[in-house]
């Protein structure tokens, strides 16, 4: 049976793609995770029996520990889902961005490296080190600019596509410098079951359905590409499979939208399955807050090189996707509540509510 060692595997990307490879594959999961605010064991209560599916608390910056589980476990692959990723709590406070996505990254890699190397022939060969990371270390494009490709050149706008950035770099560096098997992926925006609703999708469905003002910042027309989560795991798991080595594939959806598109989507659902809310019609709860700093106002990604290489394209269009991920949020009350702490709301209010709206 083969093994794995997965960074940040209970947090939302991170815990998708455990839940993914557990139901197709036979591989036992060695899963690293701090468990910040957004790493959540709910994700993975379904594994909670499962002898092939090991969780260890800790941090990728622990060296001692991480050395510790290449010893014990002796995985032939490590996946490094770990990582800060939201924006706006980089403005606050970027130090974390930088400890974990930086530091953590280059802990991660070194114990994995110095690992790698002391393996017999045939075992070094097989190994693979995939490092998960974000279309937004490219910066911005104007609303004519090809979508960000393989050689775009980087130019991160935020500290967190700034931490991003580096971890990416470092990884580069030691396939070229070492020979270290590694492949890096950069996806879009992800969405779908099982996200902290600090994140947009999240955040507007569950504050529609609670009658809240749904917070959006500036005019609403910044643009994302959209990525169901689901899909994300199948590009990975084909990367995994057949990716070559020292490469970089994007991974995004195809799928252009505003801001304010997505959010009056949302509401059209929240309409259709409550018809008798008090809150109708939902997008009456929309409110422009002010701008983030920095915010960048288009992302999109050209996936033309895992789908010609690799075969993959996404199964959902957004239309289906997020229909699915409202479904889940109303079919999980536990879950919400679970993440929904006194600190969560706090930093919520503080964060969009000491903003005047605009």
């Amino acid at each position: 049976m083969n093994t794995w060692l997965i960074t940040g595997g209970a947090g939302f990307i991170g815990s998708n793609f455990v839940l993914f490879e557990k139901r197709r594959t036979r591989v036992r999961i060695v899963n690293l995770d701090r468990l910040t605010y957004a790493g959540n064991l709910m994700n993975l209560e379904s594994l909670e029996d499962d002898p092939d599916h090991i969780f260890v608390h800790g941090d990728i910056q622990d060296r001692d520990l991480v050395r510790d589980l290449l010893r014990k476990y002796r995985p032939g692959a490590v996946l490094n889902f770990a990582a800060e990723t939201h924006v706006d709590r980089s403005i606050i406070g970027p130090d974390n961005f930088v400890q974990t996505n930086i530091v953590g990254t280059f802990h991660l890699l070194e114990e994995s490296y110095r690992f790698w190397k002391d393996l017999p022939a045939e075992e070094r060969e097989a190994f693979r080190f995939l490092h998960v990371s974000t279309d937004e270390v490219y910066g911005s494009l104007g609303p004519k600019d090809r979508p960000f490709n393989e050689k775009t050149p980087y130019a991160p706008n935020s500290p967190y596509s700034a931490s991003k950035a580096a971890s990416d770099h470092l990884v580069r560096a030691y396939f070229h410098t070492y020979g270290f098997p590694a492949i890096t992926t950069n996806c879009s925006n992800n969405y779908g079951p099982r996200q902290f609703p600090e994140k947009l999708i999240p955040l507007m469905i569950l504050n529609g359905i609670a009658g809240k003002p749904l917070p959006i910042y500036g005019d609403g027309q910044n643009i994302r590409d959209w990525l169901f989560v689901e899909d994300h795991c199948s590009a990975l798991r084909l990367v995994m499979e057949k990716g070559r080595i020292g490469e970089v594939y994007n991974i995004g959806g195809s799928c252009e939208k505003t801001n304010i598109q997505v959010v009056t989507a949302i509401c059209g659902i929240l309409d259709e399955m409550f018809p008798d809310s008090p809150y109708l019609p939902h997008r009456s709860l929309i409110t422009h807050v002010k701008d983030r700093p920095g915010h960048d106002r288009r992302y999109a990604v050209d996936s033309s090189k895992i789908h010609t290489e690799l075969g993959w394209t996404p199964k959902e269009t957004f239309e289906t996707g997020i229909r699915k991920t409202v479904q889940w949020y109303l079919e999980n009350p536990s879950w919400v509540q679970s993440v929904q702490s006194g600190a969560y709301r706090e930093w919520i209010r503080k964060h969009y509510w000491s903003q005047e709206e605009v």
